[in-house]
């Protein structure tokens, strides 16, 4: 059985040139692998602690004291060790850490690590990294949520709600979705050209253009939904990301945060839950992500119980991919799906758990990118290892998105007639 004989860490930089570490790993067969890690910018408070040098370079922002925690201190401990046992390892990581988020080691340092492991055991195996996390009985490629608009952190629009994203609801396929979402995209960009507005793009690849405010965003999405000949509702769904954490404040929801307003917009969660639900009233969303801050959970409970069985209720802020906090929206029945972000809690194990966990509860499972994202295209393989039925990864541009859109490609073309694609599975 190989074993580990090298485990090597460096920094690099991720897709808003920030700093993020990379992880390389050799076997004592010379098999390699490696991985990287993302990063946020909008990010739950309850997330694993991500370890940044908080001095210059790089404006505070540099890793190298994870990079030495990976080399000095990780290292050590895991060489000799089979590459062929990722629970066993991810325990040794978390132990090796001893803290609750990981703010020893560092959540980045410690995840780099157990996703190398994963990747270097596929390749000492010679299979591909899906079969080897999820076995032979994977054949699923999700559907995606595909980014055409940003605001709130990830842009300079002057829009409240943070992401808004088309998801191709009847397409036959992966590779079918990604074209739909294409023609949506290009279209919505001639739409912005002519009125004059900048089509530059956000941190995930979406336009981030002077609209006026949601709804205004929401009527030029429909139109571009329109002018590519598909019908709202029945072909095309919209799914959008409040992020409210980042405008809720003194128990307000305050729009006029991000939006370019003379009058100060506050809203109550009430008010705020109601402005939601006339939205997929007069709008074909699906899907509502973060509608509620991470803490308000009087107020997601309200909005499950008002809307929760009209569209898809997102936690991602809520629950950053842990198992206690899931627990805690399972018990008091808030929200029915969650949004699942590698990095929210620090190793490949532990992901797997929430995820069962969330499964077992009838909870969607979303597989997410980050804002900060890297050309690593894990995220698209792991979709597929656990049959997930949706994934986030961004626009249809920028190459840390369309790397994980490719990969999926690739798995669809690998898996030919034996591949299975749902299209939008309504579980609520």
């Amino acid at each position: 059985m190989s074993k580990i004989k090298n485990v090597f860490a460096r920094q690099i930089l991720d897709s808003r040139g920030n700093p993020t570490i990379e992880v390389d790993i050799l076997t004592s067969s010379n098999s390699f692998g490696r991985a990287s890690v993302p990063s946020g910018a909008s990010k739950g408070d309850n997330e694993a602690f991500e370890l940044r040098d908080n001095e210059t370079p790089f404006l505070g922002k540099g890793v190298l004291k994870a990079v030495s925690n990976v080399n000095n201190i990780i290292a050590p401990e895991l060489i000799g060790k089979s590459i062929l046992d990722q629970i066993y390892i991810d325990n040794i990581l978390i132990n090796l850490d001893g803290t609750v988020k990981k703010t020893r080691l560092g959540a980045n340092a410690i995840l780099a690590v157990s996703l190398a492991i994963a990747r270097t055991a596929a390749n000492e195996l010679n299979i591909p990294l899906y079969k080897y996390i999820g076995g032979v009985y994977t054949y699923f490629l999700p559907t995606p949520l595909i980014n055409i608009v940003n605001g709130g952190r990830h842009s300079n629009a002057p829009i409240a709600f943070q992401e808004f994203m088309i998801v191709p609801v009847k397409s036959n396929s992966f590779t079918e979705a990604i074209q739909i979402g294409h023609k949506i995209f290009y279209e919505l960009k001639n739409i912005i050209q002519k009125k004059g507005l900048s089509t530059s793009v956000g941190d995930e690849g979406g336009f981030s253009p002077n609209f006026n405010g949601i709804e205004d965003t929401l009527d030029h999405i429909l139109e571009a939904i329109h002018m590519s000949n598909y019908e709202p509702y029945d072909e095309i769904g919209i799914a959008i990301d409040c992020a409210a954490s980042e405008f809720y404040e003194n128990n307000k929801y305050v729009y006029s945060k991000f939006e370019n307003k003379t009058e100060v917009q506050k809203k109550s969660k009430e008010e705020h839950i109601s402005y939601l639900s006339y939205l997929i009233k007069r709008y074909p969303i699906i899907s509502i992500e973060d509608g509620m801050d991470q803490n308000d959970w009087d107020g997601w409970k309200i909005m499950t119980d008002k809307i929760g069985d009209k569209v898809q209720l997102v936690g991602d802020d809520l629950f950053v991919t842990q198992v206690e906090r899931l627990n805690k929206g399972i018990e008091n029945n808030i929200a029915n799906s969650i949004l699942i972000k590698l990095n929210q809690v620090g190793t490949l194990t532990e992901t797997i758990e929430t995820i069962n966990l969330a499964r077992k509860n009838k909870y969607n499972n979303i597989i997410s990118h980050r804002s900060g994202e890297t050309e690593d295209s894990f995220i698209a393989d792991f979709s597929v290892a656990l049959n997930i039925e949706q994934i986030k990864i961004g626009s249809i541009c920028r190459s840390e998105r369309t790397s994980k859109y490719n990969q999926l490609l690739r798995i669809e073309e690998m898996f030919g007639n034996n591949s299975f694609y749902s299209g939008w599975i309504k579980k609520l």
